[in-house]
């Protein structure tokens, strides 16, 4: 008998039955029990799931920088770092920014200077490679700017010659063509404390061994001429920055303290109930260096809480620590459950009633940085980390609401609670709808183009704008939420997903890797507003996902498609992105055949004994070009969803029109009805 059998959406609602009992004794049946088992085993007794969350090696360099700036060099953590560091090192001497990866500068700059931090021999076989790399990469003249005022603090690099960040940032106002809540969120608070190191300039003497002279090169001529308009403002930028490089050798006084004391309270204020400034390893580093840097007695305490939040992302063995660049509990448990519903789990278990009770303990209930856009919506959504109430974002409200908005909780007020959290979060990505119809993660409309030439933007992540993958999975979340197909918000959104397919087919992928997610994603959504299997649109969907398939039946992709062309939906196959494809082929109306037959064998025969599934092969996207992620959890929520998906189809089930399970006069939000 076929994988497949022969499944054919049904109009008709779907069927009730028994979760956990196979409908047919067959290998997808089987299959979808197992890592329905698996997950449920997994899951954490108060209700969440985490799994982990892993970065390159620029963490560990950081960590590394961290203790040698706290005078804790000499901790066996450290030296664990360093371990991890000496594994991670290339066959051709470098570091790079994903496993496969070619050599990248700023990695193979820090881990040179953390080994050498450590006291790893100048001559030394592996150290000689790291510096040869190095040098070949254009050394400490080719960093971006952050790494540059890091090297700048230990005397490595001159402060002159670093891009300008200054405190009086903080003072502008907000209809000023440039304020700090016009920069991403991430930006944001990566730079505010950055500011108070740039500006007072902070200095750790390191041993005449660790020096870095031997990286200092003459600057490289650029790859590639920028565009007119790119041109054109990073003149205009370079010479503001040197005329603010100018002011900074001898600033106002009484405007320099009121910027500096802005920075410092906005610091501070945003570390209330948070993991951390922003939760995520950058600003939490930034924000150690800054408070300590200020000097204030009443600081050491909040330096020594953001030490502890660091410490909370280790994992440590008998002879390597790594750092994650943050921790996932929300995002993992919202993928989750949803998965689990997909697969069978009741909508009324105690499994699910549990999952739900800890989001609604982690909802958003306090007004974070996204209110200074001006959005209108109420204050709801949900966060990535355990407390991070300053941010929530799009992506995690959404598939908190997908996954949400299908539970059923026994008790009357629980379910009362439960429908008024989703009012809240559906309202909330309402009012965080850009101009161009689309959706961006943390901010709305933080789209200016011009401010990614600001020298000190050179992270490759100064704006927030709108993407297509995050849309797609708000196209989702609002369907379930009562939102009706026809209404004008979801209308913006297919069309804003409409306009950004690209010529052969695919759609780019901002926080996943990368072509096979932007394309599964968008498919899916556009399939669930009402678009037609035979339209171009999911006809070019079918067909590009289609050309991308492996000898072996599965799909891969590497980050090395962000920055070329040729390497677009290939790579060594993932189960993670065999599932994206499988699902993006069936909502584009591909219900049966070769491709989808020896895609969901290749899922059938890399499942684990034990139900879940191992990718070696990172599909996680921090920041295109620039930062990427390995998902631990990915390769097994995804298979068993396409799966799922699967069963569904077979059994007659309403996969692409779900009914809607939210909009009830309990759920409505002061006068707010979904898609009101």
């Amino acid at each position: 008998m076929s994988i497949l059998d022969s499944p054919a959406e049904a109009i008709s609602p779907a069927r009730p039955r028994d979760p956990l009992r196979p409908t047919a004794p067959s290998r997808v049946d089987e299959a979808v029990e197992r890592g329905l088992s698996y997950l449920l085993g997994i899951q954490n007794e108060d209700g969440h799931w985490r799994a982990q969350l892993e970065g390159d090696t620029i963490l560990e360099s950081e960590y590394i920088l961290t203790l040698c700036f706290l005078g804790r060099l000499g901790d066996g953590k450290a030296v664990k770092a360093g371990e991890t560091l000496r594994r991670a090192q290339t066959s051709t001497g470098g570091w790079n920014t994903f496993p496969g990866g070619v050599d990248d500068v700023n990695p193979t700059v820090k881990a040179y200077f953390s080994l050498k931090l450590l006291g790893d021999p100048a001559n030394a076989p592996h150290m000689l490679a790291a510096r040869e790399a190095a040098r070949t990469l254009g050394g400490l003249e080719a960093c971006n700017s952050f790494t540059k005022i890091y090297l700048a603090v230990f005397g490595q690099f001159p402060w002159s010659r670093c891009p300008a960040v200054p405190p009086e940032l903080m003072l502008l106002p907000s209809w000023a063509p440039f304020n700090i809540y016009q920069m991403s969120s991430w930006s944001r608070a990566i730079v505010v404390p950055l500011s108070i190191i740039r500006a007072l300039r902070p200095r750790v003497d390191v041993p005449a061994e660790a020096a870095l002279g031997d990286l200092h090169m003459p600057a490289r001529p650029r790859d590639r001429a920028p565009s007119i308009a790119a041109a054109c403002w990073g003149r205009l930028f370079r010479v503001v920055d040197g005329l603010l490089r100018f002011y900074e050798r001898a600033p106002l006084p009484g405007l320099r303290r009121r910027a500096l004391d802005g920075a410092r309270r906005w610091t501070v204020e945003h570390l209330e109930g948070s993991d951390g400034l922003g939760a995520i390893f950058p600003p939490i580093i930034n924000s150690i260096f800054a408070l300590r840097t200020l000097g204030r007695e009443e600081d050491e305490s909040l330096v020594l809480d953001q030490v502890g939040e660091l410490e909370r992302l280790e994992i440590e063995d008998a002879e390597t620590l790594k750092i994650q660049p943050c921790l996932s509990p929300v995002w993992d448990t919202a993928l989750s459950l949803s998965t689990l519903l997909e697969a069978g789990l009741a909508p009324d278990s105690e499994a699910a009633a549990r999952a739900t009770r800890w989001l609604l303990d982690h909802e958003v209930r306090r007004p974070g940085d996204w209110a200074r856009r001006r959005a209108k919506a109420p204050v709801g959504g949900w966060y990535f980390e355990y407390a991070n109430p300053f941010y929530p974002d799009t992506d995690d409200t959404a598939q908190v609401i997908s996954g949400l908005s299908q539970v059923r909780l026994a008790g009357e007020a629980d379910q009362a609670r439960l429908d008024r959290a989703l009012a809240r979060g559906v309202a909330w990505l309402e009012g965080m709808q850009n101009r161009d119809g689309g959706w961006g993660a943390f901010d709305k409309d933080c789209d200016r183009e011009f401010l990614t030439h600001i020298p000190f933007a050179d992270h490759n992540a100064m704006i927030d704008p709108a993407t297509v993958d995050v849309t797609a999975r708000v196209i989702d979340a609002l369907l379930r939420s009562g939102v009706k197909r026809e209404a004008d918000i979801l209308k913006r959104a297919a069309s804003f997903i409409r306009q950004l397919q690209e010529d052969d087919g695919s759609w780019f992928g901002r926080w996943g890797c990368n072509y096979i997610y932007g394309t599964w994603l968008a498919a899916w959504a556009l399939r669930r507003v009402g678009e037609s299997v035979e339209s171009p649109t999911l006809r070019g969907a079918a067909s590009w996902l289609e050309s991308h398939q492996n000898e072996d039946g599965g799909w891969g992709e590497l980050p090395l498609s962000y920055s070329r062309p040729s390497a677009r939906g290939r790579g060594p196959s993932t189960a993670c992105q065999t599932a994206w494809a499988l699902i993006g082929l069936m909502a584009s109306g591909v219900w049966q055949g070769v491709s989808l037959e020896r895609g969901f064998d290749y899922l059938l025969r890399s499942q684990e004994v034990g139900g879940d599934w191992l990718d070696e092969h990172w599909t996680g996207t921090g920041f295109p070009g620039v930062f990427y992620l390995r998902y631990h959890g990915y390769a097994t929520y995804f298979p068993l969803m396409a799966l799922a998906t699967l069963r569904r189809l077979r059994a007659g089930e309403p996969v692409f029109s779900t009914p809607h399970v939210l909009g009830s006069a309990e759920a409505k939000l002061n006068g707010w009805t979904p898609g009101g």
